[in-house]
């Protein structure tokens, strides 16, 4: 008999309560003895939690059958505690009936009230809803007061019996939204405890330290030395007895407290041995700065994987490989574990890298721009902290108020949009994503309300204004300046950001006719000619800043036609302490970065060599601001949506294309009808295709030239919720002719919105679904709906996955 696939998506990285890491997996043959083992180690309290009475154990052969599972009918996961294992969870299917099926749990003693009862049930019920079981059944003593109350504090809509000596539940394993919230917040409190140890050790090891200056061994201990670590440095090297000042130490056992972080600094060969070796010493955070891993091809790949599952099983969580470390400028840190010859000064920014030399150049550069950070980590290949973990870390971080982002790779596309959606209302996100444009990556950013930018440059352009003056209320922008020329450019500039540079009206601009040289035009651009003085710029601003028309004002000045640049930076300083609700941008042209001049304590005034810079940053702050201003979304209850029905007619489909009469069935299981009608106004095409990194992305536009010709299409990623479906349908550039500013009456707009979040629906309930095409899908007037003339679904084969078959 054939060996059943092992689903290694349900491999899984996770963390409980307590902030310590473990390695979830499917049970494996190889597992038998790690099992008996494991049963040999319970108590008998436990196991007579586990078998609901007077303890009787299994004998071995029994328990190592325990091994072999199908992963459809029966599954195991085991949650590792190093080469142990910790907790167990397993499913059998009811024959009788099949989308039930009985789950049991069991912790070992040293483990339990660590949160890995609920850890194991997040995880086995999202690998039961993708292989068509709906509830899962248990029963537990009831004194077993631990096990109840996972149940219970799950969120799942759980069903028990009567009280008694045994208590049954029924635990339903759709994803009810009390169920995610709560595992949001199980899984954020998580992971900052588990970050603690690596952005707030109270002790650091540098093993490979080396004695040699400007060799990354030595850079590493002297930064941390020079930056003011609060706690102890070991530099670890067996050939030396003091490395840049500190006391050596041949290995990390010898070491006279076991340090809380260690960095990494040997060949690649070694670094397997020195990770094992503080994972059994109890270090709890570890950064490998070594290269050598997955950049050298499959095998290093494998390689830095296996690491980061013995490291997580091991209950460490590691950084990198092949990062440049870790900095936290923070009062409670005071942390420099990077080799990097320039450090950041404290400042209200937090920046996560995936390159490694790109933060030796990122943090040189900001420091040329006198941008402090507060945190800045160098992630590497992300093997396992990843800038999903740091993002959780940093939203409760009271010293960082903006969060910067190089993304090369998606660990977890949903679980990022996820924590962004969180985060960014509260803390501007800026992100640089190289490469071409990819609507997914632009969707994805999109619907979470992350600044995308496109260069470092513009990324830092965008931080240097969030860092110290606020986003603008609105979008309408005044120009000051001095000079005529540069103001046209500033003007075309920020049209081209989505800004408006408006008209002034009679009584602002009498007010600046009064303050104003005669020869000053007081339109907008305000210019107030070669001549204006210091005194001019303040009045100026002081007017525009007031004035309620006006979001935001960039002032230009021209070095080489007027004197005393100090005293005009001065009066822009003052102006913009005045008026602390609406940004104040500069651009000294001919001077680049940040003037030292626009620097008072906290308050700065961003400057730029080029006023384009000016207005690009303040468009972005400007959309930012719209995002977070409008209410958020939610993932609306759809009447009329038989999900149950849709999986059984998927049940009884093979993977390929779905035969049209159960296509229009499956979608008529969500509420959208498959029908041909005549519509006067335009045609449109729904489609969905699987992503292979970011799942389920929903494509909308309508047909033929708009679509063909001027690629007027929008994207999202499911799932959408109703401020989705609104901003993809408006977005659209031919977005008039369907709401009738154009052409007509327009079209069913609440209908289409609807029909794109039933489409949501749908593929988030059917993961089989590999693609669908809508088109055309008629348009009516408003009032009459949409209808679906032809639909076409393909489904995937996920028999690879354990998947439904």
């Amino acid at each position: 008999m054939s060996r059943p696939p092992y689903p290694e998506d349900l491999e899984r990285p996770g963390l409980v309560r307590t902030g310590r890491s473990t390695f979830v997996r499917p049970v494996r043959p190889e597992d038998a003895d790690r099992l008996v083992a494991f049963v040999g180690g319970l108590s008998r309290a436990t196991l007579a939690y586990r078998s609901l009475g007077p303890v009787v154990r299994a004998r071995d052969d029994v328990i190592r059958r325990g091994a072999h599972v199908d992963y459809l009918n029966e599954l195991a996961l085991v949650a590792l505690a190093g080469d142990e294992i910790a907790g167990l969870v397993r499913y059998v299917r009811d024959p009788e009936e099949p989308e039930h099926a009985e789950v049991t749990f069991t912790i070992r003693d040293d483990h339990q009230s660590e949160g890995f009862g609920r850890l194991l049930l997040e995880h086995i019920a999202a690998a039961a809803r993708t292989r068509g079981i709906r509830v899962l059944e248990a029963d537990v003593l009831a004194d077993n007061t631990r096990m109840i109350n996972v149940f219970l504090g799950s969120g799942y809509r759980v069903e028990s019996g009567p009280p008694g000596q045994i208590v049954h539940f029924e635990i339903a394993v759709d994803p009810q939204a009390q169920a995610v919230a709560r595992a949001e917040r199980r899984e954020h409190t998580a992971v900052r405890r588990s970050l603690r140890p690596l952005l707030e050790p109270r002790s650091v090891a540098v093993i490979g330290a080396n004695r040699s200056p400007l060799t990354i061994g030595h850079e590493i201990v002297a930064n941390l030395l020079r930056g003011g670590f609060r706690g102890s440095v070991f530099p670890v090297n067996p050939r030396a007895e003091q490395i840049a000042g500190a006391q050596a130490y041949p290995n990390v056992r010898e070491l006279p407290e076991m340090p809380d972080l260690a960095l990494v600094a040997v060949r690649a060969e070694a670094v397997p041995d020195v990770v094992r070796e503080c994972a059994e010493a109890g270090v709890k955070a570890v950064v490998v700065v070594s290269t050598g891993f997955g950049e050298t091809g499959v095998e290093g790949r494998a390689t830095e994987l296996e690491l980061a599952r013995f490291a997580r099983a091991s209950g460490m969580r590691l950084v990198g490989p092949n990062c440049m470390g870790v900095v936290n400028t923070t009062p409670a840190a005071r942390l420099a574990a990077t080799f990097s010859p320039a450090l950041p000064t404290p400042g209200r920014v937090a920046m996560s890298s995936q390159s490694g030399p790109l933060g030796l150049a990122v943090l040189d550069f900001a420091r040329r721009l006198r941008l402090g950070f507060s945190g800045f980590v160098s992630v590497g290949h992300a093997v396992d902290v990843s800038t999903n973990d740091l993002l959780q870390w940093w939203e409760e971080d009271p010293e960082t108020s903006v969060v910067l982002l190089h993304v090369e790779t998606f660990g977890n596309p949903r679980r990022f949009a996820r924590i962004a959606r969180r985060v960014a209302p509260r803390k501007p996100i800026v992100a640089v994503h190289p490469g071409h444009a990819d609507p997914a990556v632009d969707s994805l950013f999109a619907q979470s309300g992350v600044i995308r930018t496109r260069s470092l440059q513009e990324l830092f352009d965008v931080a240097l204004l969030l860092a110290h003056q606020p986003p603008p209320p609105g979008n309408r922008v005044a120009v000051i300046t001095n000079a005529g020329g540069p103001a046209a450019l500033t003007v075309g500039a920020c049209e081209a950001s989505g800004l408006k540079v408006p008209a002034l009206d009679e009584r602002l601009r009498h007010t600046l006719r009064t303050a104003l040289s005669p020869r000053a035009d007081v339109s907008n651009p305000i210019d107030l000619t070669p001549m204006a003085t210091a005194a001019h710029y303040r009045q100026a601003l002081d007017a525009v800043l007031a004035d309620d028309g006006i979001d935001a004002a960039v002032v230009l000045f021209m070095p080489p036609l007027a004197d005393k640049p100090d005293e005009v930076a001065a009066a822009i300083l003052d102006a913009a302490e005045a008026a602390p609700g609406k940004p104040v941008v500069a651009s000294f042209l001919g001077g680049a970065g940040v003037a030292d001049l626009l620097h008072r304590g906290e308050l700065v005034v961003p400057t730029y060599a080029f006023p384009e810079s000016a207005a690009t940053s303040l468009g972005h702050a400007a959309a930012y601001q719209a995002w977070r201003s409008t209410p958020a979304g939610v993932i609306p209850d759809l009447p009329g949506v038989d999900p149950d029905r849709a999986r059984s007619l998927v049940a009884g489909c093979p993977p390929g294309a779905v035969p049209p009469q159960i296509a229009a069935e499956l979608l008529d299981s969500y509420g959208i009808s498959v029908r041909n009608t005549n519509s006067p106004g335009p045609d449109a095409f729904l489609s969905v295709r699987a992503d292979p990194v970011f799942g389920p992305v929903i494509a909308f536009g309508l047909t033929g030239d708009y679509a063909d010709l001027m690629a007027d299409v929008t994207h999202r990623i499911t799932p959408l919720s109703d401020r989705d479906a609104r901003e993809m349908i408006r977005s659209l550039r031919a977005a008039p002719l369907l709401d009738g500013r154009v052409g007509g009456p327009g079209v069913d707009l609440t209908a289409l919105e609807e029909a794109v979040l039933r489409i949501s629906a749908m593929v988030e309930d059917l993961p089989e679904i590999e693609s669908m095409e809508l088109r055309p899908v008629r348009l009516l007037p408003p009032g009459d709906g949409v209808a679906v003339a032809r639909a076409t679904i393909q489904l995937a084969d996920n028999t690879r996955k354990g998947g439904p078959s």
